[in-house]
Protein backbone atom coordinates (compact mmCIF):
# COMPACT_ATOMS: atom_id res chain seq x y z
CA UNK A 1 0.00 0.00 0.00
CA UNK A 2 0.80 3.34 -0.76
CA UNK A 3 -0.04 4.72 3.49
CA UNK A 4 -1.47 3.39 6.59
CA UNK A 5 -3.04 5.64 9.06
CA UNK A 6 -2.75 3.91 12.56
CA UNK A 7 -4.59 3.99 15.73
CA UNK A 8 -7.34 6.45 14.72
CA UNK A 9 -10.61 7.09 16.45
CA UNK A 10 -13.48 7.16 14.11
CA UNK A 11 -16.07 9.80 14.49
CA UNK A 12 -18.66 6.81 15.16
CA UNK A 13 -16.18 6.29 18.19
CA UNK A 14 -14.26 3.39 16.66
CA UNK A 15 -10.77 3.56 18.48
CA UNK A 16 -7.35 2.00 17.43
CA UNK A 17 -8.36 1.56 13.53
CA UNK A 18 -5.73 1.36 11.05
CA UNK A 19 -6.67 2.36 7.57
CA UNK A 20 -5.04 1.39 4.77
CA UNK A 21 -4.62 3.68 1.60
CA UNK A 22 -3.45 2.76 -2.40
CA UNK A 23 -4.21 4.71 -5.01
CA UNK A 24 -5.92 7.68 -3.52
CA UNK A 25 -8.71 5.42 -2.04
CA UNK A 26 -8.85 3.64 1.18
CA UNK A 27 -8.81 0.08 0.87
CA UNK A 28 -8.46 -1.62 4.28
CA UNK A 29 -9.72 -0.64 7.34
CA UNK A 30 -9.76 -2.49 10.92
CA UNK A 31 -7.76 -2.68 14.20
CA UNK A 32 -3.80 -3.70 13.73
CA UNK A 33 -3.83 -4.09 9.77
CA UNK A 34 -1.16 -6.32 9.16
CA UNK A 35 0.10 -4.73 6.00
CA UNK A 36 3.12 -3.23 4.58
CA UNK A 37 3.32 0.69 2.93
CA UNK A 38 5.49 2.67 1.68
CA UNK A 39 4.66 5.67 4.56
CA UNK A 40 3.01 5.02 7.67
CA UNK A 41 1.53 8.31 9.69
CA UNK A 42 0.72 7.78 13.61
CA UNK A 43 -2.87 8.75 14.65
CA UNK A 44 -1.74 8.57 17.88
CA UNK A 45 -5.55 8.17 19.10
CA UNK A 46 -6.46 11.34 17.44
CA UNK A 47 -10.18 11.71 15.19
CA UNK A 48 -9.14 10.46 11.75
CA UNK A 49 -12.61 11.63 9.51
CA UNK A 50 -13.57 12.50 6.07
CA UNK A 51 -13.03 16.44 4.85
CA UNK A 52 -15.43 18.87 6.43
CA UNK A 53 -17.87 20.44 3.78
CA UNK A 54 -19.86 23.77 3.50
CA UNK A 55 -23.04 23.20 2.27
CA UNK A 56 -23.95 27.09 1.97
CA UNK A 57 -21.28 29.55 0.85
CA UNK A 58 -21.08 32.87 -1.23
CA UNK A 59 -17.37 32.97 -2.30
CA UNK A 60 -17.88 35.54 -5.03
CA UNK A 61 -18.15 38.24 -2.16
CA UNK A 62 -15.69 36.30 0.12
CA UNK A 63 -12.69 38.76 1.74
CA UNK A 64 -14.47 41.90 0.52
CA UNK A 65 -14.60 43.27 3.53
CA UNK A 66 -14.73 46.94 3.91
CA UNK A 67 -15.57 47.27 0.15
CA UNK A 68 -16.51 49.73 -0.63
CA UNK A 69 -17.52 50.47 2.83
CA UNK A 70 -18.12 48.65 6.30
CA UNK A 71 -21.59 47.58 6.87
CA UNK A 72 -21.97 49.92 9.75
CA UNK A 73 -25.58 48.55 11.12
CA UNK A 74 -24.25 45.12 10.44
CA UNK A 75 -27.70 44.18 9.04
CA UNK A 76 -28.55 42.05 6.03
CA UNK A 77 -30.50 44.58 3.85
CA UNK A 78 -27.51 46.64 4.32
CA UNK A 79 -25.27 44.15 3.54
CA UNK A 80 -28.15 43.24 0.36
CA UNK A 81 -27.06 46.87 -0.54
CA UNK A 82 -23.43 47.17 0.17
CA UNK A 83 -23.18 44.14 -2.26
CA UNK A 84 -25.41 46.27 -5.08
CA UNK A 85 -22.76 49.11 -4.65
CA UNK A 86 -19.91 47.05 -4.90
CA UNK A 87 -21.03 44.67 -8.24
CA UNK A 88 -20.30 47.98 -10.48
CA UNK A 89 -16.97 47.79 -9.88
CA UNK A 90 -16.25 44.30 -9.79
CA UNK A 91 -13.39 42.70 -11.84
CA UNK A 92 -12.51 39.12 -12.48
CA UNK A 93 -8.99 39.03 -11.55
CA UNK A 94 -9.51 40.11 -7.97
CA UNK A 95 -13.16 37.82 -7.32
CA UNK A 96 -10.29 35.07 -8.41
CA UNK A 97 -7.71 36.24 -6.24
CA UNK A 98 -9.61 36.43 -3.57
CA UNK A 99 -11.81 33.08 -4.02
CA UNK A 100 -8.25 30.96 -4.49
CA UNK A 101 -6.96 32.68 -1.31
CA UNK A 102 -10.26 31.78 0.39
CA UNK A 103 -9.73 28.51 -0.41
CA UNK A 104 -6.26 27.98 0.50
CA UNK A 105 -8.12 28.81 4.16
CA UNK A 106 -10.07 26.05 3.54
CA UNK A 107 -7.91 23.56 2.72
CA UNK A 108 -5.33 24.49 5.86
CA UNK A 109 -8.92 23.90 7.94
CA UNK A 110 -9.38 20.15 5.91
CA UNK A 111 -12.69 21.83 4.51
CA UNK A 112 -12.60 19.74 0.62
CA UNK A 113 -16.04 20.40 -0.59
CA UNK A 114 -17.70 23.88 -0.59
CA UNK A 115 -21.10 24.31 -2.03
CA UNK A 116 -21.17 28.32 -3.37
CA UNK A 117 -24.12 30.39 -4.96
CA UNK A 118 -23.14 32.95 -7.34
CA UNK A 119 -24.96 35.57 -8.07
CA UNK A 120 -26.30 35.75 -11.66
CA UNK A 121 -28.14 39.23 -11.80
CA UNK A 122 -25.32 41.09 -13.20
CA UNK A 123 -25.66 40.99 -16.88
CA UNK A 124 -21.90 40.39 -17.35
CA UNK A 125 -22.12 37.00 -15.48
CA UNK A 126 -18.52 38.50 -14.15
CA UNK A 127 -18.96 36.32 -11.00
CA UNK A 128 -19.96 33.31 -12.87
CA UNK A 129 -17.11 32.84 -15.28
CA UNK A 130 -14.31 33.79 -12.52
CA UNK A 131 -16.13 31.49 -10.19
CA UNK A 132 -16.01 28.84 -12.90
CA UNK A 133 -12.35 29.09 -13.93
CA UNK A 134 -11.22 29.01 -9.62
CA UNK A 135 -13.62 25.83 -9.82
CA UNK A 136 -11.04 24.56 -12.51
CA UNK A 137 -8.35 25.61 -10.87
CA UNK A 138 -9.06 24.21 -7.45
CA UNK A 139 -10.15 20.66 -8.69
CA UNK A 140 -7.01 19.24 -7.72
CA UNK A 141 -7.61 19.46 -4.31
CA UNK A 142 -10.96 21.11 -3.29
CA UNK A 143 -14.51 19.78 -4.78
CA UNK A 144 -16.32 23.16 -5.83
CA UNK A 145 -20.06 23.24 -6.69
CA UNK A 146 -21.56 26.50 -7.77
CA UNK A 147 -25.10 27.13 -7.65
CA UNK A 148 -26.56 30.01 -9.70
CA UNK A 149 -28.16 32.46 -7.53
CA UNK A 150 -31.19 35.38 -8.77
CA UNK A 151 -30.33 37.39 -5.76
CA UNK A 152 -32.05 40.36 -6.61
CA UNK A 153 -35.13 37.90 -7.78
CA UNK A 154 -36.12 36.01 -10.18
CA UNK A 155 -38.80 37.83 -11.33
CA UNK A 156 -37.74 40.99 -9.40
CA UNK A 157 -34.62 41.62 -11.50
CA UNK A 158 -35.00 41.95 -15.45
CA UNK A 159 -33.35 39.27 -17.30
CA UNK A 160 -32.68 37.25 -14.06
CA UNK A 161 -34.09 33.84 -15.43
CA UNK A 162 -32.24 34.50 -18.64
CA UNK A 163 -29.02 34.97 -16.86
CA UNK A 164 -29.78 31.94 -14.56
CA UNK A 165 -30.33 29.65 -17.81
CA UNK A 166 -26.55 31.04 -19.45
CA UNK A 167 -25.03 30.32 -16.21
CA UNK A 168 -26.51 26.44 -16.14
CA UNK A 169 -24.89 26.52 -19.93
CA UNK A 170 -21.46 27.95 -18.81
CA UNK A 171 -21.17 24.83 -16.63
CA UNK A 172 -22.94 26.30 -12.82
CA UNK A 173 -24.23 23.11 -11.11
CA UNK A 174 -27.34 23.79 -9.43
CA UNK A 175 -30.21 25.86 -9.38
CA UNK A 176 -30.62 28.53 -6.83
CA UNK A 177 -33.89 31.11 -6.15
CA UNK A 178 -34.85 33.71 -3.28
CA UNK A 179 -38.69 33.56 -3.35
CA UNK A 180 -39.27 35.64 -0.18
CA UNK A 181 -37.03 38.33 -1.84
CA UNK A 182 -39.95 38.73 -4.88
CA UNK A 183 -42.18 41.87 -4.48
CA UNK A 184 -45.28 39.41 -3.66
CA UNK A 185 -45.39 36.15 -1.90
CA UNK A 186 -47.46 34.89 -5.05
CA UNK A 187 -44.92 36.22 -7.04
CA UNK A 188 -42.20 34.21 -4.56
CA UNK A 189 -44.12 30.79 -4.78
CA UNK A 190 -44.43 31.45 -8.75
CA UNK A 191 -40.23 31.53 -8.56
CA UNK A 192 -40.43 28.30 -6.67
CA UNK A 193 -42.21 26.83 -9.35
CA UNK A 194 -41.13 28.21 -12.29
CA UNK A 195 -36.88 27.18 -10.84
CA UNK A 196 -38.19 23.76 -9.42
CA UNK A 197 -39.76 23.18 -13.29
CA UNK A 198 -36.57 24.38 -14.96
CA UNK A 199 -34.55 22.23 -12.93
CA UNK A 200 -36.45 19.11 -13.14
CA UNK A 201 -36.65 19.35 -17.15
CA UNK A 202 -32.48 19.92 -17.27
CA UNK A 203 -31.97 16.79 -14.40
CA UNK A 204 -30.48 19.45 -11.77
CA UNK A 205 -30.12 20.46 -8.31
CA UNK A 206 -32.09 22.94 -6.59
CA UNK A 207 -30.91 24.91 -3.52
CA UNK A 208 -32.97 28.06 -2.64
CA UNK A 209 -32.51 30.71 0.15
CA UNK A 210 -35.64 29.90 1.48
CA UNK A 211 -37.42 32.33 4.06
CA UNK A 212 -34.61 33.93 5.31
CA UNK A 213 -37.12 36.06 7.21
CA UNK A 214 -38.29 36.88 10.83
CA UNK A 215 -41.88 36.98 9.15
CA UNK A 216 -43.83 33.89 10.16
CA UNK A 217 -45.88 34.12 7.25
CA UNK A 218 -42.96 33.53 4.89
CA UNK A 219 -43.78 29.83 4.03
CA UNK A 220 -42.02 29.47 0.78
CA UNK A 221 -40.76 25.97 2.31
CA UNK A 222 -43.65 24.69 1.69
CA UNK A 223 -44.16 25.50 -2.03
CA UNK A 224 -40.82 24.08 -2.07
CA UNK A 225 -41.52 21.01 -0.55
CA UNK A 226 -44.87 21.06 -2.77
CA UNK A 227 -42.89 21.31 -5.92
CA UNK A 228 -40.35 18.80 -5.19
CA UNK A 229 -42.97 16.22 -4.56
CA UNK A 230 -44.76 16.89 -7.84
CA UNK A 231 -41.63 17.02 -10.15
CA UNK A 232 -40.12 14.26 -8.69
CA UNK A 233 -36.77 16.07 -7.49
CA UNK A 234 -37.04 14.09 -3.92
CA UNK A 235 -33.57 13.82 -2.83
CA UNK A 236 -32.29 16.65 -5.27
CA UNK A 237 -33.40 19.59 -3.33
CA UNK A 238 -32.30 21.86 -0.40
CA UNK A 239 -33.67 25.14 0.98
CA UNK A 240 -31.08 27.18 2.88
CA UNK A 241 -31.95 29.33 6.08
CA UNK A 242 -35.59 28.84 6.77
CA UNK A 243 -34.99 31.21 9.85
CA UNK A 244 -38.68 31.91 9.25
CA UNK A 245 -39.19 28.91 10.93
CA UNK A 246 -38.28 29.65 14.29
CA UNK A 247 -41.09 32.50 14.29
CA UNK A 248 -44.02 30.13 13.02
CA UNK A 249 -46.37 28.74 15.62
CA UNK A 250 -46.11 25.25 16.63
CA UNK A 251 -49.27 23.66 14.72
CA UNK A 252 -48.45 25.30 11.02
CA UNK A 253 -44.70 23.31 12.31
CA UNK A 254 -46.34 20.49 13.13
CA UNK A 255 -47.93 20.50 9.59
CA UNK A 256 -44.95 21.14 7.56
CA UNK A 257 -42.38 19.13 9.14
CA UNK A 258 -43.84 15.85 7.87
CA UNK A 259 -44.20 17.74 4.36
CA UNK A 260 -40.39 18.10 4.34
CA UNK A 261 -39.45 14.96 5.71
CA UNK A 262 -41.75 13.60 2.52
CA UNK A 263 -40.57 15.73 0.01
CA UNK A 264 -37.39 14.80 0.65
CA UNK A 265 -36.14 17.87 0.89
CA UNK A 266 -33.16 18.60 2.89
CA UNK A 267 -32.65 21.69 4.71
CA UNK A 268 -29.36 23.56 5.41
CA UNK A 269 -29.00 26.34 8.59
CA UNK A 270 -26.05 29.16 8.65
CA UNK A 271 -25.56 29.58 12.17
CA UNK A 272 -23.10 32.33 12.58
CA UNK A 273 -25.22 34.14 10.31
CA UNK A 274 -28.71 33.39 11.50
CA UNK A 275 -27.81 34.15 14.84
CA UNK A 276 -26.39 38.07 14.08
CA UNK A 277 -28.84 38.86 11.37
CA UNK A 278 -31.94 37.76 12.27
CA UNK A 279 -34.24 38.99 15.24
CA UNK A 280 -33.17 42.49 14.34
CA UNK A 281 -36.25 43.96 14.79
CA UNK A 282 -36.44 42.94 18.14
CA UNK A 283 -36.82 44.39 21.65
CA UNK A 284 -36.77 41.50 24.18
CA UNK A 285 -37.25 38.63 24.30
CA UNK A 286 -35.03 38.50 20.75
CA UNK A 287 -35.42 35.26 18.65
CA UNK A 288 -32.30 33.73 18.12
CA UNK A 289 -33.17 33.23 14.39
CA UNK A 290 -31.92 29.69 13.25
CA UNK A 291 -34.39 27.41 11.96
CA UNK A 292 -35.64 24.62 14.43
CA UNK A 293 -32.38 21.86 13.39
CA UNK A 294 -33.60 19.65 16.47
CA UNK A 295 -37.28 19.12 15.39
CA UNK A 296 -36.46 18.89 11.47
CA UNK A 297 -33.46 16.05 12.55
CA UNK A 298 -36.44 14.16 14.57
CA UNK A 299 -38.45 14.54 11.65
CA UNK A 300 -35.73 12.70 8.96
CA UNK A 301 -35.14 15.45 7.24
CA UNK A 302 -31.09 15.98 6.23
CA UNK A 303 -29.69 19.30 7.85
CA UNK A 304 -26.39 20.17 7.26
CA UNK A 305 -24.79 23.51 8.77
CA UNK A 306 -22.77 26.59 6.25
CA UNK A 307 -20.56 28.87 6.94
CA UNK A 308 -22.48 31.44 4.70
CA UNK A 309 -20.44 34.37 4.91
CA UNK A 310 -16.60 35.32 5.52
CA UNK A 311 -15.23 38.88 5.37
CA UNK A 312 -18.15 40.54 3.40
CA UNK A 313 -20.64 43.07 3.19
CA UNK A 314 -22.90 40.81 5.59
CA UNK A 315 -20.55 39.51 7.86
CA UNK A 316 -16.82 40.90 9.31
CA UNK A 317 -15.98 37.80 10.90
CA UNK A 318 -14.94 33.98 9.83
CA UNK A 319 -12.19 32.21 8.86
CA UNK A 320 -13.73 29.29 6.73
CA UNK A 321 -13.33 26.70 10.10
CA UNK A 322 -16.68 24.39 9.99
CA UNK A 323 -16.24 23.04 13.74
CA UNK A 324 -16.63 27.34 14.51
CA UNK A 325 -19.91 26.73 12.48
CA UNK A 326 -20.74 23.38 14.00
CA UNK A 327 -19.76 24.87 17.76
CA UNK A 328 -22.32 27.92 17.33
CA UNK A 329 -24.95 25.36 15.77
CA UNK A 330 -24.78 22.83 19.36
CA UNK A 331 -25.33 26.54 21.49
CA UNK A 332 -27.68 28.31 19.87
CA UNK A 333 -29.79 25.21 18.85
CA UNK A 334 -29.19 23.68 22.72
CA UNK A 335 -28.13 20.09 21.27
CA UNK A 336 -26.25 19.42 24.19
CA UNK A 337 -27.26 15.61 24.60
CA UNK A 338 -24.48 13.13 23.44
CA UNK A 339 -26.13 12.51 20.52
CA UNK A 340 -27.11 15.66 19.15
CA UNK A 341 -23.66 17.09 19.75
CA UNK A 342 -22.59 13.86 17.28
CA UNK A 343 -25.58 15.48 14.72
CA UNK A 344 -23.71 18.93 14.93
CA UNK A 345 -20.59 16.90 13.93
CA UNK A 346 -22.07 15.00 11.04
CA UNK A 347 -24.00 18.53 9.81
CA UNK A 348 -20.11 19.93 8.88
CA UNK A 349 -19.27 16.55 7.23
CA UNK A 350 -21.34 13.44 6.46
CA UNK A 351 -24.81 15.30 5.70
CA UNK A 352 -23.43 18.28 3.69
CA UNK A 353 -21.65 15.37 1.58
CA UNK A 354 -25.07 13.63 1.00
CA UNK A 355 -26.55 16.79 0.08
CA UNK A 356 -24.15 17.63 -2.07
CA UNK A 357 -24.04 14.38 -3.66
CA UNK A 358 -20.29 13.97 -3.67
CA UNK A 359 -19.03 10.80 -4.48
CA UNK A 360 -16.28 8.18 -2.65
CA UNK A 361 -16.77 10.64 0.84
CA UNK A 362 -16.55 8.41 3.96
CA UNK A 363 -14.06 6.52 5.82
CA UNK A 364 -14.59 2.95 4.45
CA UNK A 365 -13.03 0.55 1.72
CA UNK A 366 -13.69 2.12 -1.66
CA UNK A 367 -13.59 5.80 -0.45
CA UNK A 368 -11.33 8.87 -1.80
CA UNK A 369 -8.40 8.93 1.18
CA UNK A 370 -9.93 12.29 1.58
CA UNK A 371 -9.06 12.35 5.08
CA UNK A 372 -8.44 15.09 8.31
CA UNK A 373 -6.53 13.92 11.33
CA UNK A 374 -7.57 16.15 13.73
CA UNK A 375 -5.89 17.14 17.81
CA UNK A 376 -8.74 15.77 19.15
CA UNK A 377 -9.94 12.53 20.79
CA UNK A 378 -13.76 12.39 19.40
CA UNK A 379 -15.93 14.41 17.66
CA UNK A 380 -17.49 16.35 20.18
CA UNK A 381 -14.25 17.44 21.32
CA UNK A 382 -13.25 18.39 18.27
CA UNK A 383 -16.29 20.99 18.43
CA UNK A 384 -14.98 21.65 21.77
CA UNK A 385 -11.50 22.69 20.80
CA UNK A 386 -11.95 23.57 16.84
CA UNK A 387 -9.45 21.31 17.19
CA UNK A 388 -5.79 21.57 14.91
CA UNK A 389 -6.10 19.96 11.64
CA UNK A 390 -2.85 17.71 12.19
CA UNK A 391 -3.23 16.51 8.52
CA UNK A 392 -5.27 17.08 5.58
CA UNK A 393 -4.84 14.46 3.09
CA UNK A 394 -6.23 14.50 -0.48
CA UNK A 395 -6.42 11.49 -2.73
CA UNK A 396 -3.96 9.92 -0.12
CA UNK A 397 -1.41 12.91 -0.23
CA UNK A 398 -0.86 15.26 2.57
CA UNK A 399 -2.00 18.68 1.21
CA UNK A 400 -1.87 20.82 4.85
CA UNK A 401 -0.43 20.04 8.59
CA UNK A 402 -0.54 22.08 11.72
CA UNK A 403 1.59 21.46 14.58
CA UNK A 404 -0.83 20.27 17.67
CA UNK A 405 -2.48 22.83 19.84
CA UNK A 406 -0.72 23.42 23.65
CA UNK A 407 0.39 26.35 25.55
CA UNK A 408 3.61 27.03 27.34
CA UNK A 409 2.91 27.15 31.57
CA UNK A 410 5.45 28.65 33.89
CA UNK A 411 4.52 28.02 36.73
CA UNK A 412 5.87 26.42 40.39
CA UNK A 413 4.33 23.14 40.93
CA UNK A 414 2.15 22.56 37.81
CA UNK A 415 2.67 20.90 34.61
CA UNK A 416 4.89 22.16 32.20
CA UNK A 417 2.17 22.84 30.05
CA UNK A 418 -1.65 22.01 28.83
CA UNK A 419 -3.21 20.46 25.75
CA UNK A 420 -6.91 21.50 26.69
CA UNK A 421 -7.87 17.99 26.33
CA UNK A 422 -10.00 15.96 28.49
CA UNK A 423 -7.93 13.02 28.36
CA UNK A 424 -3.97 12.74 27.35
CA UNK A 425 -2.78 13.59 23.74
CA UNK A 426 -2.40 10.11 22.64
CA UNK A 427 -5.35 8.16 24.72
CA UNK A 428 -8.13 6.60 23.06
CA UNK A 429 -11.56 8.15 23.99
CA UNK A 430 -13.94 5.98 25.60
Amino acid sequence: MDLVIRNAVLPDGRAGIDIGIDGGRIVALGQRLDVQAGREIDAGGDLVTPPFVDAHFHMDAVLSYGLPRVNASGTLLEGIALWGELKPALTQDALVERALRYCDWAVARGLLAIRTHVDVCDERLLAVEALLDVKRQVAPYLDLQLVAFPQDGLLRSPGAFDNLKRAMQMGVDVVGGIPHFERTMAQGAESVRLLCEYAAEQGLRVDMHCDETDDPLSRHIETLAYETQRLGLQGRVAGSHLTSMHSMDNYYVSKLLPLIAESGVAAIANPLINITLQGRHDTYPKRRGMTRVPELLAAGVDVAFGHDCVLDPWYGMGSGDMLEVAHMGLHVAQMTSLAAMAQCFQAVTATPARILGLDGYGVAPGCHADLVILDAGSAVEAIRLRAARRLVLRRGQVVAEAPPSASRLHLAGRPDGVDFRLQARGACAS
